[in-house]
């Protein structure tokens, strides 16, 4: 299933993902820092939710309380709960 959640408190404003399974496919991030954000997409792909969540919720970049990474990790918590 396709999913897009839109990003609160990072450079990105959105990402788009796709869960067949509970296995993540698919990132995408819309803004942010290019190269970091392709990096993320890159290392999740073919990982359960469930392990992304556990590895990046709670990043935190330069004091905001959030980052990119943990913004994926929000919005895959939020798909698991649909």
């Amino acid at each position: 299933m396709k999913y897009t959640y839109d990003t609160q408190g990072t450079c990105s404003s959105q990402i788009s993902f796709e869960l067949e399974d509970g296995i993540v496919k698919n990132v995408h991030f819309v803004r942010g820092c290019n190269g970091n954000t392709q990096g993320i997409a890159a290392l999740v792909e073919g990982m359960r939710a469930e392990e992304v969540i556990k590895r990046l919720k709670g990043t935190n970049c330069n004091g905001r309380g959030t980052s990119c990474p943990d913004q994926l990790a929000r919005a895959l918590e939020l798909s698991l709960q649909q």
